[in-house]
């Protein structure tokens, strides 16, 4: 696997914001009141138990949903009102836990169909794009293939590949391996992890607690749509200070053992 192209940063100016954000559906209130910032080079991982509406949130800052209260800036612009949504999508990429690629597609055209689209390369620099990404994310190879002939861990390494075609600034991953059977995690994850030494801004919602702990420089643990707990992955994992992140980690972890 090539290494990843090393990203030059800002560190610590933060890159993306979320302010207030709240949303409900219907009577159901799944967000409440979300408020953080993501400095530019850094990873945040997010944790907590199913239905504690980390999923929505991601799919909210990427507008998959539309919020119902609440601002999301990317460089200190607000996202709905100062950038266009083609604009913001190509600064702030997404990788899904089912993939989402074009079955009727190859591998390489499933990787230059958002260049065309969104940001209008022509169809040579997007081929040359996404072999670029392609080979480093170890899926040059199969350039030709169709994502029916692909395992789980390589369908997601071609959807890691199409989302860093678009030189997105900020990369979200909504539980990128929970879809793959367990020895196709450690393939995924260590992409992820070239990712995160190459600087690149990333946003992880995710239950690999070691991927958390180690390679995150935040932790945010999220409970009944709150914030619950937020800091250093040593803090959250070593002493945290909510009796409820302790429970989950205690649950969790022990699963793991």
């Amino acid at each position: 696997m090539c290494p990843v192209t090393e990203v030059k940063t800002m560190q610590g100016t933060p890159i993306l914001s979320v302010e207030h954000l709240k949303k409900s559906f219907g009577e159901h209130e799944v967000l409440r009141d979300i408020t953080f910032e993501v400095p530019q080079g850094d990873v945040v991982s997010i944790i907590g138990s199913s239905g504690s509406g980390k999923s929505t949130l991601l799919r909210c800052i990427n507008f998959l949903e539309e919020p119902t209260d609440g601002r999301i800036l990317f460089r200190g612009k607000n996202a709905e009102t100062e950038w266009t949504r083609a604009q913001y999508h190509s600064k702030v990429g997404m990788v899904f836990q089912s993939f989402n690629l074009f079955n009727n597609m190859s591998v390489l055209k499933n990787c230059m169909m958002g260049q065309m689209k969104v940001l209008h390369r022509g169809k040579a620099e997007a081929e040359e794009k996404a072999l670029l990404y392609l080979e480093k994310v170890g899926m040059g190879p199969y350039r030709d293939a169709r994502p029916g002939q692909l395992s789980g861990g390589q369908k997601q390494r071609v959807a890691i590949a199409r989302a860093l075609a678009m030189d997105p600034e900020v990369l979200l991953f909504d539980e990128p391996t929970s879809a793959l059977d367990p020895e196709m995690v450690g393939e995924v994850l260590s992409v992820m992890r070239e990712l995160a030494e190459s600087g690149l801004t990333m946003l992880v919602v995710t239950h690999e607690m070691a991927f958390a702990r180690d390679v995150s420089k935040r932790v945010i643990f999220m409970d009944s749509g709150v914030i619950a707990e937020d800091g250093a992955p040593e803090d959250i994992f070593t002493h945290p200070t909510q009796q409820r992140t302790r429970e989950f980690l205690s649950r969790v972890l022990e699963k793991k053992a």
